[in-house]
Formats: structure tokens, sequence, C-alpha cells
């Protein structure tokens, strides 16, 4: 199959010509992006998935051409005029995103280190500007999408410090649903606080807890990842803008870095810092890594969760059924009545994929060579795309599932009266030998624990209630052995 020239200029009854090194290209006459847009739309049908999905990123990359723009101006490179036309153009994307991110077409998978991302965004800044200043698209002597939009850029220190700004982008719209998250759990933690139930390790009973600690664990280490995806951000605020093509600063001013850096700080509302070392900056990821390695994380913490809230519903009657989860659909085409735990579901499947894109990033990462990395443009994309589904999951699963779940208090009860786990209550009294030996036969017998303790050790009943009270089984609380059993 050809993809030469698949952009159909059809789509537009009156077209214009492009011209690049490669030759002519024939483009809709209206169309805000350009003959460099339309190679790399052909180059790249990869995954299906433009760059414009990601708004953050768009969001950034404008913002970059328009913080660039305000420094060549102040540095006397770029004219008022040009200067105007682009500031302009900036602000009107991103102050009209949804409609201009159909223009940023480019596969999100794409070769070349993020040349063509940086080159559609030229162009549609260049073409947005001319349009508004009432000229034609394409009109490039009025406004270059490199000469003028690309001013002291280079697409190896553009698009790295956009990538880096739409992930901060990203994770500050992300907190709020973490956040959302942890409060649920924890408001489930309060109203679970006196439902007394059996604890497991390895699948097997172990000793007794409240339902409610269980629940405020989950909050708690939800709560760590909080803290840690806010560490991640000053190591995405370090940029190296102004580096140019390797980091030598080729094509620009000496005090061009500083300044686009200040402007763009502005713009963005949170501080940006200039790498010390821009040849260093321009070839590590080791941001990314990090970045990405946190959301790992925090992926296989939310699945580990997901395992347990379906272990701890499964049944409804055939297992343990301690919890029952809101039913959100019906669970079966043949089996009726049935009902699956089909949030926590997607959960598991969106934290394997999570853990899938910080593998590839790992590669990606690895594969860097001398002076660049060409594989950053998947790096984001794994990265964002992360982001955005655990943001998606994580309301569903608070909105739609925690915030839903009920307590068999009966069943939990039931669990831990018949379990075998609760003779460790004992052990301080009664020594560990003795209590191993009415664990074993009561097991054998398929008896109560507490029958057999009746029977084999005279205690009085205050004593074995005393030591069976849910507090003295969840809690630090200690009797000495030798106290007295009769």
């Amino acid at each position: 199959m050809s993809y030469q020239n698949s952009v159909d200029p059809k789509s537009d009854k009156v077209q214009r010509t492009e011209r690049d090194s490669l030759g002519a290209y024939v483009l809709p006459r209206h169309a805000r992006w350009g003959v460099h847009t339309a190679r790399a739309i052909d180059n790249f049908p990869v995954t299906g998935t433009p760059i414009g999905k990601f708004s953050d990123l768009i969001k950034a990359l404008v913002l970059v051409k328009q913080a660039a723009a305000s420094a060549n101006h102040q540095l006397g490179y770029l004219s008022p005029e040009k200067a105007a036309m682009i500031e302009k153009a900036c602000q009107e994307i991103t102050q009209n995103l949804p409609e201009y991110l159909p223009d940023f077409k480019i596969d999100v998978l794409q070769g070349g280190a993020g040349t063509s991302t940086n080159m559609n965004a030229n162009e549609v800044v260049a073409n947005v500007g001319l349009i508004a200043s009432g000229f034609e698209a394409g009109q490039y002597d009025s406004l270059h999408p490199n000469d003028d939009v690309n001013m002291s850029q280079s697409t190896n220190d553009v698009y790295p410090t956009a990538v880096k700004i739409s992930v901060c982008f990203a994770l500050r719209s992300f907190l709020p649903s973490l956040k959302r998250l942890v409060n649920a759990f924890e408001e489930k933690a309060e109203e679970f606080k006196s439902v007394l139930k059996i604890g497991r390790t390895q699948l097997q009973d172990a000793v007794p807890m409240t339902l409610g600690q269980e629940f405020q664990a989950y909050a708690g280490t939800l709560r760590k990842e909080i803290a840690a995806v806010e560490a991640v951000v000053p190591q995405l605020s370090e940029i190296n803008l102004g580096g140019t093509a390797i980091g030598t600063g080729i094509n620009c001013d000496p005090r061009y870095g500083a300044l686009v850096t200040a402007h763009l700080s502005d713009l963005c509302g949170f501080p940006l810092k200039q790498a010390e070392n821009l040849i260093e900056a321009t070839s590590d990821v080791g941001a990314f890594v990090t970045c990405s390695s946190v959301l790992k994380r925090l992926a296989i913490k939310i699945s580990k969760i997901a395992n347990d809230l379906r272990l701890l519903s499964s049944g409804p009657r055939a297992g343990l059924g301690e919890i029952v989860l809101p039913a959100a659909q019906a669970g079966s085409s043949i089996m009726p009545g049935k009902i699956n735990p089909v949030i926590p579901e997607m959960v598991n499947q969106v934290a394997f994929m999570v853990i899938g894109h910080d593998a590839t990033v790992s590669f990606c990462a690895e594969g860097g060579q001398l002076q660049l990395n060409a594989f950053e443009p998947a790096m984001g994309y794994c990265i964002l795309d992360s982001i955005q589904m655990m943001k998606n999951a994580f309301e569903v699963l608070a909105e739609k599932c925690v915030r839903g779940i009920h307590a068999n208090k009966e069943r939990c009860l039931e669990q831990v009266q018949n379990s075998i786990g609760i003779i460790t209550a004992f052990v301080p009294v009664l020594g560990y030998e003795l209590c191993a030996s009415i664990a074993k036969q009561a097991l054998a017998e398929n008896r109560l624990v507490a029958d057999v303790l009746k029977e084999r050790v005279p205690m009085s009943p205050e004593l074995l209630a005393d030591l069976l009270k849910p507090e003295a089984m969840t809690a630090p609380v200690r009797k000495q052995k030798g106290t007295q059993v009769s």
C-alpha cells in the first residue's frame, strides 16, 4: 500500500502548493498545517493516535513558541510585527485549544526525535498567525514556520521541554483524582472501623483485624504516592531550552536560554529551571525514567488493591464474600444474575498497561546514543497515556466502586469465629506450644478454637471474653504468660 501524498487535497476545493527540500506537495488551501506535517502523516501511519489527542502536549508546545517569540523580540532578533503575530496566534490556540487539536495530526510514534511534531507546531502557529493578520495560509514570506516561529530553537530542545511541561500539566490534573480515591478509601475505613474480620497471609487465615483497618491501609499506601508524584515535578521542571541542536547553543544568543526559560515559567504558571549542562540535558532522559517509574509503582499498588477487592467480594456465596461491590452491569450472557467485579478488573488492566509503558520507557532511555535520544516520542506517549488512563480509572474506581462498597458484617464475624487464627491472641498467656496443639486439634476435629480452649484449659469466662475482645485482637494489647486461667 502506498501512502504517498495520502493527505487528500480534494478535502478543500481550492488548493495550495508548498515546497520543501523533497519537492512540491499539494495541500488544502485553508489547512493550518503545511508540507512538513503532510509528509509526516504519509510516513507514520502507525498507531492511528495523533499528537492532538494529548492537549497538554499541544498546549506546552505552543507556550514554548510563545516564550521563544517573546525572548527573540526582546533580544532584537524578531520584529515587533512578527512577534505580535506569533504571540497572538499562540494565545488564540491555547484559549481555544479544542478547535485546534485536529490540526496536530502527526502520529504519536514517529522517527526524528520529535522533529515532525515540532514542525507541525511551527506550521500551525505560523498559519494561525497569518490568517489572523489577513494573509493566506502558506504565505510564509510574511511569517515563516522555521525562520520566525522556530527562531533560536531546535527540535532537540523544544520537544523534550514541551514533553516535560505537558507531563507536569497532566500530573497536576491527575493528582485530584488520586486524592479523591484516597478520600474514598478513608471514608470507608471510618465506616467499617467496627467490622471485625479475619486477616490473611498467603491466602491462609491469619489473625483478626477490622475491615476499617484494611481499608485504611489502602488509603495509606495510596497517600504515599501523592507525595511521590509531587516529588517528580522538580525533575521535570529542569529544561534544556537554549541548547538547540546538541546543547552547545548554536544559532541562538547566549542570553536567550535564561530569558526564554523565564518567559516560559510565567506562561506555564510554575517555575522552570534551565539545566546547568545543556549538552548533558539534551541527551539525558532520566526525568522521564523517574516519572515513569513513579507511575509504575502506583500502578502496581492499585492493581494489588483491585485484586484484594475482587477476592474480598468473591462469591457471593461460594467465596469470601466479606464485602459487596456495587453492581455495575450484568456479568454473563449465559448465567442469569451473575455480577462480575468489572471496575476492579478494568483497573487491573490499566495497571498492566502502565507497567508495560514503563518497560517501553526503560528500553527507549537505554537506546539513546551520543548527544541525543531519538526515542523521546515513545517516552512522551507512554507517560502521558499512563497518566490519562490512571486518571480516568481512578475516577471510575472511586465513584462507581469504592464509595458504594458494603460490608457483609455477618459473614466477616462468622469467619473470625470459625478461624484457627484467633488462637494467636492466647499465645502470651498459654505459650506457643500449647496454642499450636489446640489449633491442630480444632482443625482436625473441625471445631471452634473457643470450644477446644474451654475443654483443655480451665479458663474463667471473664478471661476468655477478655482475650477475645475485638480490641484485644486488633491492637497492641498483651497479656503476660502465667496469667491466672482458672
